[in-house]
């Protein structure tokens, strides 16, 4: 479908907003800095004017088409105070009245910044679900990757979430913190997840787009890069160490070896053979990455 938007690129976006109207918010992303991350080192960040966002979406609603979700980009639209997201939230729902849910990508340190009764206002306004890279429960791993959380503040931002009604999509990077740091990268990502019960989850596996090299020099530790078979056991930790009750969740991403997709707990054990297989028998992976086994 044509849309009257001449986007910023590059332009990035969670698989399942795959048929979402989005609207470039924020250039970029506010911190910027974490280790594994290349998908804004292009741009600076920049917040943009609100009258470009509101010409845009009234460019869209004069098509006449009908649009059900709208994803707020970049990769840090929720930096914006609780006045300018409701009032683009309220713009969106105004003039395209077929738009069922509001998305946008969040850091837990965004979401602490807003008060309770904020989040709730949000939520009245339209904004149904936050996608938050947690990246890792660990907070010795998330220092040497320069995430600029904690548990704890992942924790606090999720917790919210959920005491306001507003949905989370978690996401963890499997191999992140490498081989020395993995059980403990395993075990405390399943801890925070277990503390929060978010309602998706899923998993994305560590990928040196410029190299292991230049992750490494990045890396405030001793990082040694994994073999396929050892991420596959991570993620077998992380999952056994797990207790879900109906989180939703997901392994399907480009980046994934093995796909899972279910709801934790009742798929656990499910799961669990799968990967039990595939590190034993090589059943069920992607034919690219059966070379590491």
């Amino acid at each position: 479908m044509y849309l009257p938007i001449e986007y910023n690129q590059p332009l990035f976006r969670p698989p399942s907003e795959a048929n979402s109207l989005i609207l470039q918010v924020t250039l970029g992303c506010s911190n910027n800095e974490c280790a594994f991350c290349e998908m804004y080192k292009t741009k600076k960040f920049t917040v943009r004017k609100f009258e470009e966002i509101q010409k845009e979406i009234n460019d869209v609603a004069n098509l006449n088409v009908s649009i059900r979700k709208v994803f707020l980009a970049d990769g840090d639209a929720f930096v914006l105070s609780p006045k300018r997201l409701i009032e683009i939230c309220n713009e969106v729902r105004l003039r395209l009245p077929s738009v069922q849910r509001i998305t946008a990508y969040a850091l837990p340190s965004n979401i602490n910044k807003k008060s309770n009764e904020e989040l709730k206002q949000l939520k009245a306004a339209g904004l149904k679900m936050l996608y938050i890279g947690v990246e890792s429960g660990d907070d010795e791993v998330l220092e040497m990757v320069s995430k600029g959380e904690t548990f704890e503040t992942t924790k606090k931002a999720l917790l919210k979430l959920k005491e306001a009604g507003i949905k989370a999509s978690v996401m963890v990077l499997v191999g992140l913190g490498g081989r020395k740091y993995s059980n403990q990268h395993a075990i405390n990502s399943a801890k925070l997840l277990n503390a929060v019960q978010p309602e998706f989850a899923s998993t994305l596996v560590l990928t040196f787009y410029s190299g292991v090299a230049k992750y490494i020099s990045e890396f405030k530790g001793d990082f040694q890069e994994m073999s396929t078979k050892e991420l596959l056991e991570e993620l077998q930790l992380f999952m056994q160490n797990l207790e879900l009750e109906e989180t939703i969740f997901r392994s399907n991403h480009a980046s994934n070896y093995l796909v899972l997709k279910g709801q934790l707990g009742k798929d656990k054990q499910l799961f669990l053979k799968q990967l039990d297989d595939a590190i034993n028998g090589r059943q069920g992976l992607r034919p690219e990455w059966m070379r590491g086994l």
